[in-house]
């Protein structure tokens, strides 16, 4: 029993660095304009996408056919990883500027149709061009099961955990020592505040959603070798991170990333004693947490002064 366990924990935690990836993109967009992208479940479905196909080109393949072991070497996965988030942070500039930044500032809610919109025009480009069918993506380490301490761990899982944690990590530290951190912590403060200041807003919102789309193509990458690449994959995975979110606070990176993580393992916990269970008590949650501290974990009460 305790072996089982084990291997719970290890899988939430690679799931939950996942959905902590995407919690945090939330965040950063939140943060820097007050607004969220809700097709950012195809972003990740697009990172997937993207990373199959340069692994295809590299092997000299077309972008539709089938990836074999022998075509992913970690060489070419730490390339296609680098094209992934090159090609999703343009990615990320067309979307502010074509379905975020007309309505930034405005009263209603038009962008939140803007941003499914455009994740619905991405999901229906991936399926043109790749068809309906899941694409397999293999690990670059194998799919040799490693123990750890009698637990069953894949390979992929314990690179997912790896990358994330570093990619966090890395994020944290340049938020919070940086120049441009400060810069970007800035603007989440006060737009205005910030332009007194000499800071270049339009810049750093814009840099806000290339780290934010490139984060969910990070995503999907690590996690197409475990789920294999589907356009249908986006949609689950958004909304579990968005939860995440909601769970440890949206206006706060660290609580997103932590938000990610607790549900990440309860998902597993719960799914090790009742797979039906899973889905239910991860939005029980939600709910209840909503009631009690609507600002999540670690999120802080927004006072709006009028």
């Amino acid at each position: 029993m305790f072996d089982s366990i084990l291997q719970a924990v290890f899988s939430g935690l690679a799931l939950g660095s996942i959905y902590a990836l995407v919690a945090v993109g939330f965040n950063i967009t939140f943060n820097t304009t007050k607004t969220l992208n809700f097709g950012q479940g195809e972003f990740l479905v697009a990172g997937a996408f993207v990373a199959v196909s340069v692994l295809l080109l590299l092997a000299g393949k077309n972008i539709t056919d089938t990836l074999v072991p022998a075509d992913v070497s970690l060489v070419r996965y730490v390339l296609s990883l680098i094209a992934t988030m090159a090609v999703l942070g343009l990615l990320g500039v067309v979307l502010y500027y074509t379905a975020v930044r007309p309505f930034v500032g405005r009263g209603g809610m038009a962008w939140v149709m803007s941003t499914i919109g455009f994740g619905i025009i991405i999901q229906n480009t991936a399926l043109a061009i790749w068809g309906p069918s899941p694409m397999v993506m293999p690990s670059p380490l194998g799919s040799d099961v490693i123990r750890i301490g009698g637990a069953g761990v894949l390979p992929q899982e314990v690179l997912v955990l790896v990358c994330s944690v570093i990619v966090l990590l890395s994020l944290d530290y340049v938020m919070r020592r940086t120049r441009i951190g400060k810069a970007v912590r800035a603007v989440a403060q006060s737009g205005s505040a910030a332009t007194l200041m000499g800071i270049n807003v339009g810049a750093i919102v814009v840099l806000a959603f290339v780290i934010s789309s490139s984060l969910a193509g990070l995503a999907g990458l690590l996690i197409a070798p475990i789920t294999t690449a589907s356009v249908f994959m986006g949609m689950t995975l958004a909304l579990k991170a968005f939860s995440s979110a909601i769970l440890g606070g949206l206006t706060s990176p660290r609580g997103c990333m932590l938000g990610g993580f607790l549900l990440g393992l309860i998902e597993a916990l719960v799914g090790l004693w009742q797979a039906e269970l899973r889905e239910i008590s991860i939005f029980v949650l939600i709910i209840v947490v909503l009631v009690v501290r609507p600002q999540g974990l670690m999120g802080q009460k927004i006072v709006e002064k009028v």
